[in-house]
């Protein structure tokens, strides 16, 4: 008898791409249209940055740029690095990451879980000065023989990667019925490179950018002015920028919104109790920005709108999802009380 061969798959980098698109329905009741998620946690890394680290990486290693046991060396606010420290493993690499200390302690313990060594570096200085992660991972490089700087804010490929799956798999599972799509913009990558095909494929898709308070994008997109009176310290994390990276096509982006830290976190909160979806704190802002446009009047009942929520609700234990961190933040009032959501235990 022949046989049967084990359906298995070879390591865990070929579960990357091809995230469901999942109906939003109790979150968007009041919302003209319908709405839909493009699911990035659904990635083996658990957010969407899995697919410019295995794309990068690859093309390094079909330029020769790398060879087993060269150390890989990134800026990131975590997610990027944990993909990048996971495709590592896989192909043999050393991995150093530059941290913000913004970044949340889930996200860095779980970097140093992949064997990844981690600089945490202050969140509020310029990017320019030494200390920032941008420098300190510019400086790594230098040192370090036998490295490459992945530069996802100023890397093409970090749109690329994005053009070449995310576009065409979005394009595909809504049968080219996509009216708009609305994604938050960091180093950029996901949103233009997703933007440019689909624009490709039908060019009144609206593309909408979301942003945060104290951030340039937005005015940098309307004026192509970089503003540094914009910027000022905010708590999202992968989630806009105090400098303009080259790995955003502005011109493939219709418009920005910006959304507050709190409303935010609070619905990222909400779409885990609505959807039961587990998703990060950009996933709230994304969500938030939807509301937001809603009520402005952007959509009609023949909307598709796309959501991309970018990574999942359990890097964020520490923070939106702590009664203790939303209470020291001021992010708890007489509608989303503390005590609400305090446990009661039985004796």
């Amino acid at each position: 008898m022949e046989q049967k061969k084990i359906k298995a798959y070879d390591n865990v980098l070929e579960l990357i791409g091809s995230t469901p698109l999942i109906k939003l329905s109790k979150i968007t009741e009041n919302c003209s249209g319908d709405f839909y998620a493009k699911v990035e946690a659904f990635n083996p890394g658990h957010s969407t940055k899995d697919r410019i680290a295995l794309y990068i990486i690859e093309q390094a290693e079909e330029r020769g740029l790398l060879k087993p046991g060269d150390t890989i060396i990134e800026t990131t606010s975590g997610n990027t690095g944990f993909s990048l420290a996971m495709v590592s493993i896989i192909k043999g690499y050393e991995c150093i990451l530059a941290v913000s200390s913004k970044s949340s302690r889930d996200k860095i313990d779980m970097l140093r879980s992949l064997g990844a060594k981690v600089y945490v570096c202050p969140a509020h200085v310029s990017a320019d000065d030494p200390r920032s992660y941008y420098q300190v991972a510019k400086r790594l490089h230098e040192e370090i023989k036998g490295s490459i700087y992945i530069n996802q804010y100023f890397n093409e490929l970090n749109i690329d990667a994005h053009y070449k799956t995310t576009g065409p798999e979005i394009w595909e599972q809504t049968a080219g019925q996509i009216t708009h799509l609305i994604a938050c913009s960091g180093t950029g990558g996901t949103i233009s490179g997703t933007a440019r095909y689909l624009k490709e494929q039908n060019p009144e898709v609206k593309v909408i950018g979301v942003d945060a308070y104290g951030s340039v994008l937005k005015k940098y997109h309307e004026t192509r002015e970089f503003d540094p009176n914009e910027i000022y310290p905010y708590r999202i994390e992968g989630l806009g920028k105090n400098l303009i990276p080259t790995a955003t096509d502005f011109d493939s982006i219709d418009k920005f919104i910006k959304v507050t830290d709190e409303e935010s976190a609070h619905m990222a909160r909400e779409i885990s109790k609505t959807e039961g979806l587990f998703v990060g704190y950009t996933s709230g802002a994304v969500m938030q920005a939807v509301k937001q446009l809603a009520e402005e009047g952007e959509f009609d009942k023949n909307s598709k709108v796309i959501v991309i929520f970018p990574d999942h609700g359990s890097r964020y234990m520490s923070k939106i999802y702590s009664d203790e961190w939303m209470s020291a933040q001021g992010f708890f009032d007489s509608v989303n009380s503390e005590e609400a959501r305090k446990i009661e235990y039985i004796k």
